[in-house]
């Protein structure tokens, strides 16, 4: 009976041997079942096509895993045997598990990338327009870091006048991720036309901030447009699929968001010849109307209109003296009584003719603007025809008329000065 032990005595004695046999070692095998406890701890168990095995791996060093483990998942983990002696069974208490053959850093950007895409992180309708001028920028980056100084040196060198705000952010460790997404937030808020946020190259460890699902929910929920500049043109993170625009590098953002000033002045340059241009085309043309219309003012003048019709008159009056003489000389061959009564004809025809010719100059210069506008004066005529005063006798009726009024007046009496 000396070896007679107690159920407890057996467990301690297995808890012993199992948690310094097995400590600190690597088992591999697919997941059969997984659950997040809402404490924050993993139960899952791990099997192969022989066995099983319970596993446990404590809140603390679930908050480190990048991924999480789904059923079918092949994984390998890293841990020691431990005992529960009250009921005497043995679980595989894990540290660290790892996707088998397939890096975790991998596997978790995957899984939130599918994630992401299934929640419309990625559509493209929910994309911010990059403005075309930008004011004002804010820069989300390390004060210190290098991936700034580039950024503002590009700045200075392509539009000196854009206004920028440094939000200084952590961009790497295990507290960068919340740091940048806070700062994210706080940058939403300052009225800037667009928001870089980046760092420089790293490592996929150094850049993963921008790989976790808080600055993921930060950029999607910003309503300032965000441009996504980590790293070297390779590197591909999840903050490049949320953002509005992926930059391969800080340096690269601020050429795509930012104008050219050369361009700039050049396209001014260009802009203010054709301005020159047009305004010297429309000057021309304007001048050229001005010329035309100052011309038809010049023709369509009363006193050229009256010049002419003096001109006129004057042709007409000359001709028809020329017309006499040639009658005179033409009969002159004529007898001495036909002659007489020829020349007797053609002085009646001929003065009548001056007659005419007088009655319409007088009546021409009656119609002149010039003499019609004089003050004071107005027209006198009898039975429908101009005379002068001299023309009107006692008891006769006469008209007196200007531009306005007409007077109907009879003459009482007539005094003339010698």
């Amino acid at each position: 009976m000396s070896n007679l032990m107690s159920v407890s005595s057996l467990n301690t004695k297995i808890k012993s041997l199992l948690e310094a046999t097995f400590m600190h070692i690597l088992v591999e095998g697919e997941v059969a079942s997984v659950t997040y406890h809402t404490s924050g701890h993993l139960y899952f168990s791990i099997k192969d096509d022989k066995s099983a095995i319970k596993c446990v791996m404590w809140r603390s060093s679930v908050s480190r895993m990048k991924f999480r483990i789904e059923k079918g998942m092949r994984v390998v983990v890293e841990g020691s045997v431990s005992v529960y002696t009250p009921r005497g069974e043995y679980q595989f208490q894990t540290v660290k598990i790892e996707p088998y053959g397939q890096g975790a850093l991998a596997l978790a950007f995957e899984q939130l990338k599918e994630k992401l895409k299934s929640k419309g992180y990625f559509d493209a309708q929910e994309k911010r327009q990059i403005p075309k001028l930008v004011r004002k920028i804010a820069l989300v980056t390390a004060k210190e870091s290098a991936a700034l100084h580039d950024m503002l040196k590009v700045i200075e060198k392509r539009w000196p006048l854009v206004e920028v705000i440094v939000v200084d952010t952590l961009v790497q460790g295990e507290t960068a991720a919340r740091q940048i997404a806070h700062s994210l937030k706080y940058a939403d808020g300052l009225g800037v036309d667009v928001v870089v946020v980046g760092r420089g190259g790293g490592s996929t460890e150094d850049l993963w901030a921008f790989n976790e699902e808080v600055v993921a929910d930060a950029i999607y929920e910003m309503k300032t447009p965000v441009v996504s500049a980590v790293g070297h043109e390779v590197d591909v993170l999840i903050s490049d699929y949320v953002a509005d625009l992926r930059a391969p590098t800080p340096s690269a953002a601020i050429e795509m968001v930012l104008p050219d000033k050369n361009e700039i002045l050049y396209m001014l340059d260009e802009k203010l010849d054709q301005l020159r241009r047009v305004l010297h085309q429309q000057l021309t043309d304007k001048e050229r109307d001005l010329q035309h219309a100052y011309t038809r003012l010049l023709q369509n003048a009363p006193d050229r209109r009256l010049k002419e019709i003096e001109q006129i008159f004057q042709r007409i009056h000359d001709e028809y003296r020329r017309i006499v003489q040639y009658k005179i000389e033409q009969f002159s061959v004529v007898p001495e009584q036909l002659k007489q009564q020829l020349k007797q004809s053609m002085g009646f025809v001929f003065r009548n003719k001056e007659q005419q010719v007088s009655y319409l100059l007088e009546k021409m210069k009656l119609n002149d603007p010039k003499i019609q506008c004089k003050r004071g004066w107005a027209q006198v005529s009898k039975e429908g025809r101009t005379v002068t005063l001299e023309e009107i006798k006692k008891d006769e009726r006469f008209i007196i008329e200007d531009e306005k009024v007409r007077i109907e007046a009879l003459c009482l009496n007539v005094i003339k000065d010698n």
